[in-house]
């Protein structure tokens, strides 16, 4: 195999989104819903006999949670990254997201390069994480790799590879993860080509997309 194959995959539902916190690098655990939305992608990927080479994961509890049904269940060790952790919110950690616009840290207008929650990572610094971790991954074999992460960091990564540059206030391309969605990216390194064959992949939930939560579109 000459190229590689990544699957970003996005936590399962957590305690922190069915509870409406700005999550960031704190610790919320899965939810129960979310430990079935892992069964239920498990079981999908294993009908249709999809493999990895590696499993790489963010340390944090709820992506620690879903890597390691998955590689319990696919019985290949899993391994931990911090560049994989969500964003660093800041001095916003843990505040509900109804509430934070009313905190004096919210900015009604900010740039790449400003910090969230006056201490933590701005969109331009999480865009430079997200292109390490990548860059990590691509010094390694061609192979089948799965990365669980988070929806932000995720994001940041797969404008890194289209090209996307952080614009102010989170203007410009966006993509979406879903708890426990998935894209699937090819990158051939001979003539660094990037193909995205799939993004916010959730059809394992059995659910539309209207049906959707708030606490599944943050």
């Amino acid at each position: 195999m000459n190229s590689y194959k990544l699957i970003f995959l996005r936590h399962g539902e957590s305690v922190g989104n069915v509870e409406g916190f700005i999550q960031g690098q704190s610790d919320f655990p899965l939810t129960e819903r979310g430990v079935v939305q892992v069964r239920k992608l498990i079981q999908r990927w294993q009908v249709d006999k999809t493999r990895f080479d590696a499993i790489i994961s963010s340390p944090l509890q709820r992506a620690r949670q879903t890597s390691i049904m998955i590689g319990d269940a696919f019985k290949i060790p899993v391994e931990y990254d911090c560049d994989w952790q969500e964003r660093d919110a800041g001095k916003l950690t843990g505040i509900k997201i109804s509430n934070a616009v009313e905190n004096p840290l919210f900015l009604d207008f900010y740039t790449p390069f400003h910090s969230m929650g006056e201490t933590g990572e701005g969109n331009w610094e999480l865009f430079l994480r997200a292109g390490k971790a990548l860059a990590k991954i691509l010094k390694r074999p061609p192979g089948r790799y799965l990365v669980v992460s988070h929806g932000g960091i995720l994001n940041q990564a797969v404008c890194a590879l289209v090209g996307a540059m952080p614009q102010a206030n989170s203007q410009g391309a966006r993509f979406h993860f879903v708890n426990a969605a998935f894209a699937t990216i090819d990158y051939d390194p001979e003539i660094y080509k990037w193909t995205v064959f799939g993004l916010n992949d959730f059809t394992h939930l059995g659910i539309k997309s209207s049906e959707l939560g708030a606490e599944e579109t943050e």
